[in-house]
């Protein structure tokens, strides 16, 4: 009886081995890890510190640290309304909102923006020729980055100050202070 029951154990285990072994290979799912992009920065200056694309604060950086080879160029990084670093290892509340509008810009458009706040009426990004892009809170950031670059693109508007996204399926502009970013 001792040794039926130690041969069934032994059948057993090595079932519920192959059976685990196997599904590891075949149809379990397994995790990937997706970096982070530095996306922002906290302060201006010497240095600043750096935030990823989920708001994960990636360390600081000097204005020469982050060449390659010598030569190379720093990416770009757009100036967050914060001026402290937050508490934690990652920015939280607006800021993250910020973060979030900024991550899904396009990397065509992202280039041109040079800073964020948070005002009343939500997330508000500027680019380096003044125009303001109104984003409201972070939902929908993709579509309202569809929205902003349909007006951006259009070729009848040529001068505005503030392109205002809040409702993507209803966007607005206004104002005519400020010249379009460079095509390309």
């Amino acid at each position: 009886m001792r040794r039926a029951l130690l041969a069934l154990m032994v059948v057993a285990i090595a079932a519920v081995a192959v059976y685990w072994f196997g599904l590891r290979g075949s149809s379990t799912p397994t995790a990937e890890a997706k970096p982070t992009t530095p996306v922002a920065q906290i302060g201006e200056g010497k240095t600043v510190i750096v935030v990823g694309d989920d708001g994960k604060l990636l360390g600081s950086r000097t204005a020469g640290s982050n060449k390659k080879g010598g030569g190379g160029k720093q990416k770009h990084l757009v100036v967050l309304s914060t001026k402290k670093r937050p508490k934690g290892d990652r920015v939280k509340g607006h800021v993250l909102e910020e973060v979030h509008v900024i991550a899904a810009a396009p990397p065509p458009l992202r280039r041109y923006i040079t800073s964020a706040k948070y005002e009343k009426t939500g997330v508000a990004l500027e680019t380096a020729t003044g125009i303001e892009l109104r984003f409201g809170d972070d939902r929908e950031a993709s579509r309202k980055w569809e929205a902003a670059a349909a007006i951006l693109a259009d070729p009848s508007v040529t001068l505005l100050s503030y392109v205002d996204v809040t409702a993507p399926t209803h966007p607005s502009v206004g104002g005519e202070d400020h010249e379009l970013p460079p095509a390309g």
